[in-house]
């Protein structure tokens, strides 16, 4: 993704905009009224499960908290948080799990099937999946370093998904800021709450297919985007040549498992993908 403009300003108000994005700016399908502790009477160890099974998939993979942290946006961004993207295609319905923004892309779903199957146990029919993800992304911040804070739950689940719909709304992991600034806008959200959506860029990896244009073809010159720092980008040369399979990964920060400021540094500097 090319370089989000005012990014080094934000590094340092980095943790409470980005909380205020995820707390404020996700809609929720649910007729129902979001509420804290909603699962206090049905299943009140709703929260303490998923905290529970993400700490164990973290201590496995590292690298799952932060996959099934973008479930959040991918999710929330496609006709709010209503868990669509989980459902698989049927005969009728082709789902969210084949659109061009998460093929290939959206990985650790069998987290998610983990939390489900262990909340099953002890509140069957209880915690909504739309809920499980809210959960479950914010917790990979907090067991990767980053805050804690409290949700407000009580979505419903979609019985429906629509392939149509993620192609058409989500972002290409191609598109550059000022794509980016423009479809936000067209939801109401601003520059500021771009940079802070990301911010959740500090955990994970990311695929040479994200990065292969800027390294080769930076819009259409046959060379690499100038921003790009010259001895990382020799580094980039080396992992993802000409030829390499584009699902190899790379950090997306110099620290991919801590939830820090550290992606706005590297942004600042042209060392990130």
């Amino acid at each position: 993704m090319n370089s989000i403009p005012n990014a080094q300003p934000m590094a340092n108000t980095f943790f409470p905009l980005f909380l205020f994005f995820l707390l404020f700016h996700f809609p929720s399908l649910s007729p129902a009224k979001l509420q804290l502790n909603f699962y206090s009477n049905s299943c009140p160890q709703a929260e303490a499960i998923v905290r529970s099974v993400m700490h164990k998939a973290f201590i496995r993979e590292p690298r799952s908290v932060a996959s099934v942290m973008r479930f959040q946006f991918h999710d929330c961004f496609v006709n709010g948080c209503d868990a669509s993207m989980l459902l698989d295609d049927t005969p009728t319905m082709l789902g969210e799990k084949l659109s061009l923004a998460n093929i290939n892309s959206l990985r650790s779903y069998e987290v998610v099937d983990e939390v489900k199957e262990t909340l099953e146990k002890v509140c069957p029919g209880i915690v909504s999946c739309a809920d499980i993800i809210i959960m479950a992304s914010r917790d990979a911040v907090f067991l990767t370093g980053g805050p804690d804070w409290p949700v407000e739950l009580g979505r419903l689940d979609s019985l429906t998904a629509s392939q149509e719909d993620s192609d058409q709304i989500m972002p290409s992991p191609r598109a550059n800021a000022t794509s980016l600034i423009d479809l936000f806008s067209k939801y109401n959200l601003s520059v500021k709450d771009l940079v802070a959506l990301s911010g959740s860029h500090s955990i994970g990896k990311g695929r040479c297919f994200s990065i292969m244009f800027r390294l080769y073809n930076q819009s259409g010159t046959g060379r690499p985007d100038p921003a790009i720092e010259p001895r990382f980008r020799e580094e980039l040369f080396k992992r993802c040549p000409h030829g390499v399979d584009e699902n190899v990964t790379l950090n997306l920060d110099s620290t991919p498992y801590v939830f820090d400021n550290q992606y706005f540094k590297d942004l600042v500097g042209g060392r990130v993908c």
